[in-house]
């Protein structure tokens, strides 16, 4: 089987994407692994295939981490698939559109778009976070930004064992039964906040993660966020019960395009 897939990132964290609106390769969790793979493969964090939409939605997001299994949501892939799907000229994904992803429905506003150059912003929405749902474990805070995120503040973070450390907590039972994604933050002092972020499904450190950067400007009430794959600014509005109105705001390119070849399963 041969698949024509287009390479994006958003702000480093990058996927492969795959238009499954005409036939969709049911990509078994071993061939989604092994075209993630950055030795043996395309090399990415995560792949994500677009399906036809329904109702008033534009189209349907799936995700997978490179694992090859599922995952609730990703705000960078959200991001990315925004674009993909403006490029290929999906009915209504012309500026401002709605898209069902794993955890729901989302909405997507491309801010900018430079074909030559293939990189522009993309301001995603997020789902509303109840403050029922915010908990303090272990040192730091734990939730749901459309998958689960702890959140704790550290001092040189630039040195920060992220992956040790990361890995060590991510399966810890005070973060659930499938653990959560880890975020280490430092404030600096101009006032932007620095992330990096151990992913699950990776199982390692992304250069950004856009449902982790939510989760820390949450946390932290900080809007603009430094990533090591790029900048992002998240806005929200806070009411009694939860933050509302969440949007992931970033950068997204178009790395290249290509054709995956011959049998996947290996």
């Amino acid at each position: 089987m041969n698949l024509t897939f287009y390479k994006f990132d958003g702000a480093g964290n990058d996927f492969v994407l795959i238009d499954a609106r005409e036939q969709d390769p049911q990509l078994s969790a071993e061939a989604i692994a092994h075209i993630c793979h950055r030795r043996f493969g395309v090399g990415a964090d995560g792949l994500m295939t677009l399906h036809r939409g329904v109702g008033d939605y534009a189209f349907e997001m799936r995700y997978y981490n490179s694992d090859g299994h599922t995952a609730s949501m990703c705000g960078n892939g959200g991001r990315c698939i925004a674009v993909f799907a403006h490029l290929l000229g999906v009915p209504g994904c012309e500026k401002s559109f709605r898209f069902l992803a794993p955890d729901g429905p989302h909405d997507a506003d491309i801010l900018s778009w430079d074909r030559d150059k293939g990189r522009g912003e993309v301001s995603l929405g997020m789902r509303d976070v109840p403050k029922a749902e915010i908990r303090q474990v272990l040192d730091g805070t734990l939730l749901n930004t459309g998958v689960p995120h702890y959140v704790q503040q550290v001092e040189d973070l630039g040195h920060y064992d992220l992956v040790g450390e990361g890995r060590r907590i991510r399966h810890l039972p005070q973060l659930g039964p499938e653990g959560a994604n880890v975020n280490f933050v430092e404030p600096l002092p101009n006032g932007v906040l620095q992330v990096r972020t151990y992913e699950r499904g990776v199982e390692d450190e992304t250069w950004s993660c856009g449902t982790g950067v939510t989760a820390c400007a949450i946390v932290t009430g900080r809007e603009h966020i430094h990533t090591a794959g790029g900048d992002f600014r998240i806005t929200f509005a806070e009411i009694a019960e939860a933050f509302t109105d969440v949007r992931l705001i970033g950068p997204v390119a178009l790395n290249f395009t290509g054709t995956i070849l011959g049998n996947l399963d290996r």
